[in-house]
């Protein structure tokens, strides 16, 4: 039962971490820009995220690791959720989902090279599956190359954030990473925004997309995330986790009534196999990390 309890939040949180590019889609149609957007999300969410710290009795970090996590935030994060949220500007909100979910294969490489794990035949098998699903799903009537672009940009980026802080995930808890990591992007946006001038939201619609960009889309699928990390492990996790461009074609489709090419959702499906074969691959082998780390929080981008 503690693990049908895990698996359920698992996929509570990437159903809320889907609703980001749509969410995203209304507060641009209040006026707000993406600077202003991410600005007003990392603030209130390091907020919420503070308190909860406090409720915790947990200590923020210090020192060197403090450093790391303002560094993964102000620069990593900021990089990836810029890109991610620009793209669906160009490009529609599902191909913009399914091509951020290339980062397990950019994860899976790079841990081959810094991490000196091994290429075993599943992951080559993923990683070939990947590239093919990558190139039917970067369909131009899909979105413009620039989203396109920006899109896999965004998985890129985000690839390296989570090798850059699975060494830092060891030694602080979710709960203290997550906090300064929002902080750190929330001061950054907030000076960008402040330099260009913010575009606060024009109506009570728009205030609302922020609210729930802050809750649904970053406090609650973290809050989830962790809880269900602990009972199912980072593995299960992040194979339940591919729920989320699902639910953000399926939402793009009931609400901005967007139609996806064949190509492009039989390119989405391949890479939804090859996470699943990489994470399934994964399973059958002993955690060697002895901690539970975050491979899905922050948001994407998430």
């Amino acid at each position: 039962m503690n693990r049908l309890i895990g698996a359920v939040l698992i996929i509570v949180s990437a159903a809320s971490f889907g609703t980001l590019a749509i969410l995203g889609r209304y507060a641009y149609a209040d006026g707000l820009d993406t600077f202003t957007i991410l600005a007003l999300r990392f603030t209130f969410a390091a907020v919420l995220m503070a308190g909860l710290l406090a409720v915790r009795h947990e200590s923020w970090p210090r020192g060197s690791i403090l450093l790391r996590l303002i560094g993964m935030g102000a620069l990593g994060y900021v990089g990836q959720s810029f890109s991610y949220l620009t793209a669906t500007q160009f490009a529609s909100a599902g191909l913009v989902a399914l091509l951020l979910y290339l980062y397990p294969v950019f994860v899976a490489i790079l841990s081959a090279i810094f991490l000196k794990e091994k290429f075993t035949p599943i992951k080559i098998a993923a990683l070939t599956l990947a590239t093919f699903g990558a190139a039917l799903t970067a369909n131009p009537q899909g979105g413009e190359w620039t989203g396109i672009l920006l899109a896999i940009a965004a998985a890129a980026i985000y690839s390296v954030y989570i090798i850059v802080g699975t060494g830092v995930m060891k030694q602080v808890s979710a709960f203290q990473s997550s906090t300064v990591i929002f902080a750190s992007a929330g001061a950054v946006y907030s000076s960008l925004a402040f330099a260009r001038g913010p575009q606060l939201p024009q109506s009570g619609a728009g205030w609302a997309a922020v609210i729930a960009i802050v809750l649904i889309a970053t406090v609650i699928p973290v809050v989830t995330f962790l809880a269900g990390l602990r009972r199912i492990g980072p593995t299960n996790a992040s194979m339940l986790s591919t729920v989320e461009p699902i639910v953000t074609v399926l939402l793009a489709a009931l609400l901005f009534s967007e139609v996806l090419t064949t190509e492009s959702l039989i390119g989405g499906a391949l890479i939804l196999i090859a996470v699943l074969m990489l994470a399934r691959g994964e399973l059958r082998q002993p955690d060697r990390s002895g901690a539970a780390i975050n491979t899905r929080q922050p948001d994407q981008s998430s």
